[in-house]
């Protein structure tokens, strides 16, 4: 904005200065001087502020209007929620697997228009972007000193082709920038060197504010950035200077008193909160935290709290600025000067500190005293149900022989403790289980010798027997064993205090003679290099390695789905004897496959209990009251025999904030961005070529685009078949998995044909580039279950991405895929209905995208999760909501019915619309819905066909 934009602005008199510790002063817009005019503004929510900053900064009088500053301002803490916020980001950032398909988008947008005769270059961000490659790396290789080494050749190896089309964006865009793979995970990069507090541009300080396109942006809010994930599909418009529309919030603030209690860990913390947050139903408000027990918390600690909103299902988890923030911004190496306008801006708009209680308006008021938090984990399937530690074992036996829908297994509970022996190498036929029986004390248990960490031959020894005495014994395996235990993800490994205690415990284990089986899959993967430079500079990662918890790679890794495969041995084992077997990883998600397609239980825990369950290998063991192992003599060894004290683990915080370290790490982003990435060279020019790939294609969204809007249709879906009925807690994994493609697959299928062979298939995250194999993954998670199948003779239901397709008087059970098809070549709308929390997890575009490319017209749920249904608008799909009380299963669908949705002509915000069921037997009942366009620009996406080809038209006709 220029200064003479600045003079005409209708707030120019809100325009003030500010100056810094070192007497340079700065312009900004005032929210002090906004008070005047409107009072209100000194007890709204911080957060709320920091919006209402930028749209006073960008009030134009037409995108945003003097109407827009002046309802946010006069924010009441219990109004209706009709007022709709056009809020303009600073910046935005991708990571890698939502980055590819949103820069192939922009691509196909430059090819668009350059097919219509217009300059490619009017499509360019005109914020600046950064992607973080940090969802490639995959554990292939675990536990020696060249696992990183050695599973990043295999990351190049794989994912060259997506490699050199970010190449091509990087001279493509004038403000698209990338961090190569090997420097960490999105997140944590953003905390500790993207985001630098406040911006300067035209002569105007601002503060930083950003969208991404994961949903855990918002750990950037534990350093009071206003943030959160957005789908690709609004990140693209966010990028091309749309505002970011959404509804006013409520704003729920969450008091926090006292300390935490010795032994308990900033993740204990962040599990309780989000169980809390999780029954107080916060889906689509903000969070921001406030008190005496907010401000004692370190930055990191907010951070992990922060982080884990998408669990907790808050649009934010918002912590203010205050002294904990500048001391983060100088141990991780920003600048003074940075730092001194950092401080004077928020001073001077009044915002510096945490509010205490009373001090801010908010719409509910949730509190925990923070001595009440206990040691604890949380699954086996979703974040938010939390088990305390001494719980855990207690938990998993009495779900083992639960109903799925009630979060358990369905499995016989004479199975619990039942191991299953096959033969080394061969694993084809083991025992049926109800011929196996109990393993007796001191019975083999599974190792496999690894060869670089890939089967070589399999072979069996005794509990404390070398591996070279013990090639022709036994193995076994059993229900609740470990098989992946894992340091990873953004909520965890950005937190130097919980990484310190992982260390000083291995270091503790191991001086005590404990030892990790080699079967289970350990791993360290940091979410910056940083982690590894200050666990060095402690002495601790010789200890970590020394039990299997070598450096794997510096990315998501098992959070993602990319823990890499089991040994073959193992494998068999499970699925043929029907086995729940689990992981313990320090991540932010645990949702059916999402981890390994083979187990089914799911933990998330501290890193410090993350090597604990590795050390002892079963979730069956009581740590509270039960040895993790023997350690020299044979003696027990205890928790607490090994648990390090607070004392021990704030010694050595000094290493873990050092700015120079800092600093010099990521200079290298732009010198030093590694060998690898050096040799990848990408095509030149405005527009890419797009070559013949299963990686990377044109994607179908603009085929047939004129700059003419289409014809106004009404929005009326009618005589659609039902392509599935889904239960609760669908999640965007669920409809759009992230992990590996199975070869019987209609994805695999398609890349077999076209000569891809099955250990070169990689995963559908890495494939989000290509459409043919997304729209395949669609509905393809391996543990989704369709209602509409009828039930086993056990009442168990069938997992995969199966329908029952209807037409010409038949009924043909056949993939979700090859249904969509048939539908589609006939001219058949569906539709898909669901239960609660519809969307759930990742803020997936694909999940939207490949709804659409299926040809569903509308999705049916009792809720939605925020971003998935604004994604469903973003890319022309309908979302409706039943009224409370009604759901599928009351109407009594089973499939086999004809669907009519009928919404209000006008599409009016939220307003009632009509469900008409039509029964196989002709009867018809007509039920009412909710529209779930939220606001009106959401209705102008919808009407445009989506939100890309919207934004298309107004900039080529800019």
């Amino acid at each position: 904005m220029s200064l003479s934009a600045v003079y005409a602005h209708p707030f120019a008199s809100t325009v003030k200065t500010f100056r810094s510790a070192s007497g340079k002063s700065g312009r900004f817009y005032s929210l002090p001087a906004l008070a005047k005019q409107y009072p209100g503004v000194k007890r709204l929510p911080v957060s709320l502020r920091i919006v209402l900053e930028s749209v006073l900064r960008h009030c134009d009088g037409e995108r945003v209007t003097t109407e827009h500053v002046a309802q946010l301002a006069r924010w009441q803490p219990n109004a209706p929620r009709s007022d709709e916020i056009p809020f303009t980001v600073a910046r935005v950032v991708l990571q890698d697997f939502t980055g590819v398909p949103l820069l192939a988008d922009l691509a196909a947008m430059r090819s668009t228009a350059q097919r219509l005769g217009h300059d490619p270059k009017k499509i360019e961000p005109l914020v600046p972007v950064d992607l973080v490659v940090d969802h490639s790396v995959m554990v292939d290789y675990y536990g020696t000193k060249n696992a990183l080494d050695l599973n990043m050749k295999l990351e190049f190896q794989r994912n060259r082709e997506r490699y050199e089309f970010m190449k091509w964006g990087m001279q493509a865009f004038d403000t698209f920038g990338v961090v190569p793979p090997g420097f960490g995970i999105v997140h944590q990069v953003n905390l500790e060197y993207l985001a630098r507090g406040v911006h300067l541009k035209g002569g105007l300080y601002y503060p930083d504010t950003l969208v991404g396109t994961d949903s855990h942006t918002t750990m950037i809010n534990g350093i009071g950035v206003v943030a959160w994930g957005v789908g690709g599909i609004e990140a693209e418009a966010a990028m091309l200077g749309q505002p970011v529309y959404f509804l006013t919030p409520d704003v729920v603030g969450f008091e926090l008193t006292g300390r935490l209690r010795e032994g308990c860990t900033a993740t204990d913390l962040v599990l309780t909160v989000t169980e809390i947050l999780r029954s107080h139903k916060v889906v689509g408000k903000f969070v921001e935290f406030f008190g005496e027990g907010t401000a004692s918390l370190t930055l990191p600690d907010r951070a992990t709290i922060a982080n884990m909103a998408p669990e907790y299902g808050a649009t934010m988890g918002f912590f203010p600025v205050d002294e904990k923030t500048l001391d983060y911004f100088r141990g991780t190496g920003r600048s003074k000067g940075e730092i001194e306008a950092f401080e004077a801006y928020f001073r001077a708009q009044e915002l510096f500190g945490v509010p205490k209680a009373g001090d801010i308006d908010y719409s509910q008021v949730v509190q925990l005293d923070l001595g009440q938090v206990t040691p604890s984990l949380a699954g086996p399937k979703r974040p938010q149900d939390r088990i305390e530690l001494g719980r855990v074992a207690a938990q998993f036996a009495s779900l083992f022989s639960k109903p799925n829908a009630e979060n358990g297994f369905n499995q016989p509970a004479a199975l619990l403790h039942t191991r299953y022996q096959p033969e080394l190498g061969q694993p084809a036929d083991p025992p049926a289980p109800e011929k196996a029986t109990p393993t007796p004390p001191g019975a083999p248990r599974f190792e496999a010798e690894m060869e670089g960490n890939k089967p070589a031959r399999a072979t069996a020894h005794a509990e404390d027997e070398p591996l070279s005495q013990a090639v022709q014994k036994k193995l076994t395996i059993g229900n609740g064993d470990v098989l992946i235990a894992a340091i990873t993800s953004c909520t965890n490994t950005s937190n130097p205090g919980v990484l310190l205690a992982a260390g000083l415990l291995a270091k503790k284990a191991v001086e005590a003679g404990l030892k990790v089986k080699p079967h289970i899959k350990t791993s360290l993967a940091p979410g910056s290099r940083i982690v590894t430079e200050y666990l060095t500079a402690t002495g601790l990662l010789p200890y970590l390695e020394n039990l299997g918890f070598s450096l794997a790679g510096y990315g998501c890794t098992t959070c993602i789905g990319n823990a890499g495969d089991l040994t073959p041995e193992l494998n068999a084992v499970i699925t043929q004897n029907d086995l729940v077997c689990a992981a313990v990883l320090s991540g932010n998600r645990n949702f059916e496959a999402r981890i390994h397609p083979n187990l089914k239980a799911n933990f998330l825990a501290s890193p410090p209990l993350v090597v604990a369950y590795a050390i002892t290998g079963t979730v069956l063991t009581d740590l509270m009251t039960e040895p993790l192992g023997k350690g020299h003599g044979g003696k027990p060894v205890y928790l607490g025999d090994v648990w390090p004290s607070s004392d021990e683990i704030h010694a050595l915080m000094k290493y873990a904030m050092h700015g120079k370290a800092y600093r010099d790490n990521y200079e290298r982003v732009k010198t030093e961005p590694g060998k690898l990435w050096e040799r990848i060279k990408g095509v030149g020019g405005k527009t890419y070529t797009w070559p013949t790939s299963s990686y990377i294609a044109e994607p179908p969204f603009f085929d047939g685009f004129t700059l003419q809007p289409p014809a106004e249709q009404a929005p009326a879906v009618r005589s659609a078949r039902i392509m599935a009925l889904f239960g609760e807690s669908i999640t965007t994994d669920h409809i759009s998995p992230a992990g590996s493609i199975k070869e019987s697959s209609p994805a695999g299928q398609w890349l077999l044909a076209r000569g891809v062979l099955k250990p070169d298939f990689n995963s559908y995250g890495a494939r989000r580039g290509h459409h043919e194999v997304m729209m395949r993954g669609t509905f393809a998670n391996v543990r989704i279950k369709n209602l509409m199948l009828p039930p086993g003779p056990d009442g168990s239901r069938e997992e995969g991405g199966w329908t029952l397709y209807q037409g010409d008087g038949l009924v043909e059970k056949m993939s979700i895929f090859d249904a969509a098809m048939r539908y589609q070549a006939a001219g058949v709308p569906t539709v898909v209905f669901a239960g609660e929390e519809y969307g759930t997890g990742s803020s997936r575009d694909w999940a939207a995208k490949g709804t659409q490319l299926l040809g569903i017209k509308a999705v049916v749920a009792r809720s939605f999760e925020r971003i998935h249904r604004s994604n469903l608008v973003g890319m022309g799909v309908l979302p409706l909501q039943f009224k409370a009380g009604d759901s599928w299963e009351s109407l009594g669908l089973t499939g086999d019915e004809q669907i009519d949705v009928l919404p209000h002509p006008g599409l009016l915000p939220q307003s009632d619309a009509v469900l008409v069921i039509t029964r196989a037997d002709g009867s018809r009942r007509e039920v009412p819905l909710t529209l779930r366009i939220d606001t009106p620009v959401e209705v102008n996406y919808y009407r445009a066909g989506g939100i890309l080809p919207y934004v298309l038209r107004q900039l080529l006709g800019a």
